[in-house]
């Protein structure tokens, strides 16, 4: 089997997760996080949709992790993005992170909104 370094040039990956926090690019945040290529921060959740809609435009997907377990995204939340032009895949967090990291490996324009585990 032939294993290929992965380089993200300026994006951020996620380095890693555990209980309450994440870490992305050496920095530690705890709590709910949106990371994106232009930085990683600190996000309300599911209920703060703002900072998610202020990416329609530069992404094309965000993978919302829900936490521990993959649960449905509330209604009115998935149907505001969407309307705005944004793909929105839930999942739960680390199959978020997971596959944030894969795609962005790749190039793509993405984003991770986190709810920790």
């Amino acid at each position: 089997m032939k294993l290929t370094e992965i380089t993200f040039d300026t994006a951020r990956p996620v380095d890693g997760y555990g209980p309450g926090f994440f870490r992305v690019a050496d920095q530690v945040v705890q709590g709910a996080i949106l990371v994106t290529s232009a930085g990683v921060s600190s996000w309300g959740g599911l209920a703060d949709d703002a900072p998610l809609l202020a990416l329609a435009g530069k992404v094309d997907v965000i993978f919302v992790g829900t936490g521990e377990q993959i649960s449905h995204l509330p209604a009115d939340l998935r149907d505001k993005l969407e309307d705005s032009g944004l793909g929105v895949e839930p999942m739960a967090s680390p199959a978020a992170c997971r596959t944030y990291n894969i795609l962005l490996s790749e190039g793509r324009r993405i984003a991770l909104a986190a709810l920790p585990v």
